[in-house]
């Protein structure tokens, strides 16, 4: 049988540069491509108009757009994902998903939670008591009762804006024309027969076609979005963009100060200010040919004259056509995206191997094989052997692999669900928004990894026990379904990944035993914009703490939790540990991560290294993805490797010389800071702190700015009602955007040259011109009223109701000073020189006589008694509070003093807020993957090689697994010969003995300690006198570490960590792991 292999990344990198889209900036858009993209899609041969409307059966209001807006509170996180134009074609869209078992439900409950027009689901059969081990949205009772009809109604709470119904036939394929009304139709759980017709149907109709199924931890997708389909973005990458130094004669474009281009081969680049080849800027997209790291090729540039200087190239997003070929066809010639390159062999199997299991169940009245039974897996195999023969290229079958198969047939497992379920709803919403690159058309997964060593399984040990759980023992055996339920568990975070992972939990029955136990922490309340991705909250849980929430959510899933789940609404961290005491981490069995900053993992991450438990951990950004496993004795742990540092911008840039959006908005983030945060806190400072004035003139840097800040805010600005606010607002415009243009074009005017002749404003260095204040001007304008109520806001000053032209008849009334440039104001000009206006280190101003002037200027704290100033607290999701306003008008301001690409409200937000994108599918996806390696710590593994690291970009698609990294290993010479030690996991243990006996038993190990140390606190060193270690001999090590310390030890701490430098036999210096003193209370 012929096949077709493609490789996940179409770029062909290596591993390394294909995993640094993992790392990569979010998802933008382009409004211009998409709307040729969704030009080119109505006229490609598809047959639907993607604005047609069906009858919904949902009540009036739930549609998803009114007027063309999105509600950006809700779905913020997930714009930042796909983009307006991407959402607002799936908001026209209407989509079929049949079967709803947990495979099915998982993808109703993701598409739901994305947003679509509407959502129909079909599945007329009984619930049995088996679909509870992944239907998240059934429960005891509803056994018997038709899928679709309990399932609806739970799945229509996820999202007022998507109307949920029931699809009004007894069999998908008894009118086929039916199928018309949707642009997407999802079949899970539906015999290939019905398969096959569907998709001959789909294909000649123009509808897209999901197929997704599971048995047990094999899964499959595949996809047919018809001929001539779009792709608008294929990567879902920021286009690049940069600024030129050179174009030669034969069309190389050479970037700036070498800085890495971006750019692949075959992307598209247009140009813009380019002087010289001024026929370049704003024509169509030239072809890339890298050539190298900071050099590309446009091609032939002949007669387009000769470069002087300047310009920008940007990438340019072209559109992508793809045909696929409907299922009948891809059954014989399959097209592969391989999922895990370390089973080459596998997909291809598993192709015919998923066949047969049709082929058995059409034998079988619709019944799957029976679990672990050898009859039926040696008839699935028949069948298998047979369709290897038929086609032109012989499949090499593994009898093994096509056994566990037939197995495995009836289970029915959470977690591949999770995988699956994730997967084929990022596919749906490929199909109808024409963002990220779709799956062409196979992807063949299977985790056998997971499967136990540690307990037997048989016909009897795997066959149905009448319980929830028996799609888990069909797969694994009751006896690891008992181990399963008695593990104590801690979950760190209940946010989008927590709430995923509590729910694969509840289905997997954790925790549920007599010795189960599940904690969970997490301080944070429930916001508006949680609800598009945190499933396990609705609306009425706004305000609510996610930790109670999430346990009371679960509980309800699975009712055999009831008691089992304890909250703790604190912050896992140093200073939390009298709660999360050692104690309590010495109960626990493992640790899931489930948080969103790098901080608090590398806290986690430490304490379970500490106290030697498995940690599994977890991430999102997008579509990327990543799992790790933390094994004690095994492998490195989380903080083992660092995560690339924030980008940074150097200063002399972000103060004279932006010359992209990025720069402008990072200026105006120190703005808001400068204006609304900083001052207000110095002028509680001075109120509230004695002497407060001497103890700044005593510090070095810049004292006379912030008596200036207290001046200004407390005697010559301070305002007495709103209208001194907005007067206050329109100074500050007149002072950044004018009168600071002015005198930077004054010290460096626009026919200025450095010292080697060449241009001063070149390269990076955009000559700017100052902004006259124009009322009409929204942006001008929307800056004085942001600045205004947040100036109010710090002195608790009324601001609500004024309407826009007061603002304005305040301002006509005011006298703005000309403004004269000054010879004395210095400005540095580059970053490599000495900052001019800078302070040197350990001096004072030099004017003490302006110091004091400005000092006398103060009223007295005593005389402001009861006075205080509410310094801004900076959030980024409350659209009332005019931040993001302030940034999004103070940055464009600037931008326009620069002439550079302004950014909406949208954008601006995401920098300066440091958003994190996030969307539904990724989260379950990788939480899937997460439970797949819980399985193997539950059954105790310790070969590292059964273990997996997952990368994941939904987007390209792309997946990578590799091997954990083995944990780091040393080795010192003992008086018995060569000792080996685990670098990170191994730890030498002592009891409180004396310093003499700790010495001593070192010594016995072959090992000279020259210094030990605890904390900040040097205890001992070789190279003390004796006298002063005479004293210290004696004591013991608490003892001893109280008395240099100076501090007692905390009564919640049992243990004292020792740093110890050794030398060993051979009298050299080795690195030994620390030393833990015990200690008994």
């Amino acid at each position: 049988m012929p096949t077709s292999i493609v490789i996940s990344s179409s770029d062909g990198e290596s591993f390394r540069t294909v995993a640094e889209y993992l790392v990569g900036n979010p998802a933008s858009e382009s409004p211009s491509l998409a709307s040729s993209f969704l030009d080119l899609r109505l006229t490609n041969g598809f047959g639907q108009d993607m604005n047609m409307e069906i009858d919904s059966p949902a009540a009036a209001g739930t549609e998803q757009l009114k007027n063309g807006d999105i509600d950006e509170s809700l779905y913020s996180r997930q714009l930042y994902v796909l983009g307006h134009e991407a959402m607002k074609r799936m908001s026209s869209s209407h989509v079929l998903i049949a079967g709803l078992r947990g495979l099915g439900v998982e993808i109703a409950k993701n598409i739901a939670l994305a947003g679509v027009k509407s959502l129909t689901l079909f599945d007329p059969a009984s619930a049995t008591i088996s679909d509870l081990s992944s239907q998240f949205f059934l429960h005891p009772e509803d056994v018997g009762k038709p899928r679709a009809e309990v399932t609806v109604p739970r799945v229509a709470e996820l999202n007022a804006y998507t109307p949920v119904s029931i699809h009004p036939s007894k069999t998908l394929t008894e009118d086929l024309n039916q199928l018309k009304s949707y642009q997407v139709i999802v079949l899970t759980g539906t015999p290939l027969k019905d398969q096959l017709v569907i998709s001959d149907f789909c294909h000649e109709n123009g509808i897209f076609l999901v197929i997704a199924d599971i048995y047990g931890l094999f899964g499959s997708i595949f996809t047919d979005f018809g001929k001539n389909f779009a792709i608008a973005d294929p990567t879902g990458e920021n286009p690049v963009s940069g600024i030129v130094a050179g174009i030669d004669s034969e069309g190389l474009v050479s970037a700036l100060d070498e800085t890495r281009h971006g750019l692949e081969d075959g992307d598209f680049v247009t140009f813009t200010e380019l002087q010289g080849m001024e026929a370049l800027n704003n024509s169509e997209p030239r072809k890339v040919i890298v050539k190298g790291p900071y050099t590309f090729s446009i091609g032939d540039v002949f007669g387009l004259g000769q470069y002087k200087r300047g310009g920008l190239y940007n990438q340019v997003k072209m559109p992508k056509l793809i045909n696929f070929e409907p299922l009948s066809e891809q059954l014989k010639k399959p097209e592969m995206l391989i999922s895990d390159y370390a089973k080459f062999d596998r997909p291809q199997q598993l192709h015919l191997g998923f066949q047969a299991l049709h082929i058995f169940a059409e034998h079988h009245e619709g019944a799957l094989p029976r679990p672990h039974n050898e009859e039926d897996a040696l008839e699935v195999l028949k069948y298998a052997t047979s369709l290897a023969g038929e086609g032109e290229e012989k499949v090499e079958l593994d009898e093994k692999l096509l056994h566990e198969l037939s197995y495995q047939a009836r289970g029915d497992l959470s977690p591949m669900a999770a995988f699956f379920g994730g997967l084929a709803a990022q596919e749906v919403l490929k199909s109808v928004s024409g963002k990220f690159h779709p799956i062409v058309q196979w992807l063949y997964f299977d985790s056998l990894e997971s499967l136990p060593s540690s307990v037997s399984r048989s016909e009897e040990l795997c066959k149905p026990l009448n319980s929830r759980y028996d799609g888990q023992i069909a797969v694994f055996g009751k006896d690891f379904q008992s181990k399963l339920a008695n593990v104590n568990e801690f979950l760190v975070g209940a946010g989008a990944i927590g709430c995923e992972m509590l729910k694969n939990w509840a289905m997997i029955g954790l925790a549920t035993g007599p010795k189960g136990k599940i904690s969970i922490a997490d301080m944070d309340q429930i916001e508006k914009s949680n609800l598009n991705r945190q499933f396990l909250f609705r609306p009425k849980d706004v305000g609510k703490l996610k930790s109670a929430c999430a346990a009371e959510a679960v509980q309800a899933m699975n009712p055999e939790l009831q008691g089992k789940i304890a909250t703790l609404p604190d912050r896992v961290g140093a200073d939390t540990e009298h709660i999360f005491s050692e104690a309590f981490w010495g109960e626990l069995d493992g640790v899931t991560n489930a948080l969103d900053n790098v901080e608090a993992r590398q806290y986690v991450d430490r304490r379970c290294v500490f106290f030697r438990k498995p940690l599994l951990d977890s991430g999102t950004l997008g579509t990327k993805g990543n799992t790790q496993v933390v094994l004690p004795s095994l492998t490195e742990s989380y903080s083992s490797s660092q995560d690339p540092p924030e980008q940074s911008f150097p200063q002399c840039t972000l103060r004279s010389f932006p010359n992209k959006i990025e720069h402008t908005i990072a200026w105006a983030k120190d703005q808001f800071h400068s204006y609304f945060v900083g001052p207000p806190e110095t002028v509680n400072l001075y109120l509230t702190q004695p002497n407060y004035i001497e103890q700044t003139l005593k510090q070095s840097g810049n004292q006379i700015g912030t008596l200036e800040n207290l001046r200004d805010f407390l005697v010559t600005e301070k305002p007495l009602n709103f209208d001194d606010c907005i007067v206050w607002a329109r100074q500050q415009f007149e002072k950044e955007y004018n009168n600071a243009i002015q005198q930077l074009l004054f010290n460096f005017p626009k026919d200025c040259t450095t010292a080697s002749g060449a241009p001063f404003w070149s390269g990076p260095k955009r000559a700017p011109d100052p902004l006259k204040f124009d009322a009409s001007n929204p942006t001008h304008l929307g800056y004085v009223i942001a600045a205004a109520n947040l100036h109010a806001f710090n002195y608790g000053i009324k601001s609500g109701g004024v309407a826009e032209g007061h603002y304005t008849k305040i301002m006509d009334n005011m006298i703005i000073p000309e403004f004269t440039p000054s010879s004395s104001v210095k400005i540095q000009a580059d970053d490599n020189e000495p900052d001019p206006n800078a302070q040197a280190a350990g001096s004072r101003f030099d004017d003490n006589y302006e110091l004091d002037k400005i000092t006398s200027m103060l009223p007295p704290p005593k005389s402001l008694s009861g006075f205080k100033l509410e310094p801004v607290e900076f959030e980024k999701d409350d659209d009332t509070n005019h931040h993001i306003d302030f940034i999004t008008a103070s940055s464009n301001l600037r931008a326009e003093n620069y002439a550079i690409a302004l950014a909406d409200r949208h954008k601006t937000k995401f920098i300066a807020g440091k958003i994190i994108p996030a969307i539904a599918t990724t989260t379950a996806l990788i939480t899937g993957l997460v439970i797949l390696e819980l399985y193997k710590i539950v059954d105790g593994k310790t070969d590292i090689e059964q273990y997996k690291n997952g990368f994941v970009n939904l987007a390209l698609p792309f997946f990578g697994f590799s091997e954990p990294i083995a944990s780091p290993k040393g080795e010192y010479l003992g008086k018995n010969g060569k000792v080996t030690i685990d670098k990170l996991w191994d730890r030498f243990e002592v009891e409180n003995v004396t310093l003499k006996e700790f010495l001593s038993d070192f010594e016995q190990q072959g090992l000279d300690v020259t210094m030990i140390s605890s904390g900040v606190s040097l205890l001992y060193a070789s190279f003390y006198p004796p006298a002063k270690l005479k004293d210290r001999m004696g004591l013991k090590l608490n003892k001893l570490v109280e008395t240099i310390s100076k501090k007692p030890i905390p009564d919640h701490q049992s243990n004292v960590i020792f740093e110890v430098t050794c030398e060993d036999q051979t009298g050299e210096d080795v690195e030994i792991p620390y030393v833990m003193l015990k200690l008994r209370k």
